[in-house]
């Protein structure tokens, strides 16, 4: 098992929501039309992580979060990866959600502390690339 050597983020284009719906919610069909999303089910929550836009008005939401993605695939033997990524953004002060796949991790931070994220993850030795936009 190794450390990660420098990591290189991009941040993505997507303005996202973090939703909340009740455990026994049926999964929304058109979901798998959008270019990013996450769901996980659990005994006491369904979770969306989607475009706002596709956000229903009815859930409860978190909206404006923004998305850097790891380039990957990260091997599943990296030990630290989103530690590196979350000690640099704590000391920075910045909220963050994580998502993690397969092959690798995706870190949302608001859209407001994006400027603030990058700073704290370029302070911190890894390479973020994208447009503000």
């Amino acid at each position: 098992m190794t450390r990660p050597a420098n990591l290189h983020l991009d941040i993505l284009p997507h303005r996202l929501a973090v939703c909340r719906l009740p455990p026994d919610h049926p999964v929304p069909g058109w979901v798998d039309r959008l270019s990013f999303w996450s769901m996980t089910r659990t005994a006491d929550e369904l979770s969306i992580v989607l475009p706002e836009e596709a956000a229903s008005p009815q859930w409860r939401q978190e909206t404006g979060w923004r998305v850097l993605k790891v380039r990957g695939p990260l091997e599943f033997g990296l030990i630290g990866v989103l530690a590196q990524l979350t000690v640099a953004l704590a000391a920075g002060g910045v909220t963050v959600f994580v998502l993690s796949t397969f092959d690798t991790d995706y870190v949302m931070v608001r859209d407001h502390d994006l400027a603030s994220a990058t700073r704290a993850l370029t302070g911190a030795g890894c390479t973020v690339a994208g447009a503000r936009g």
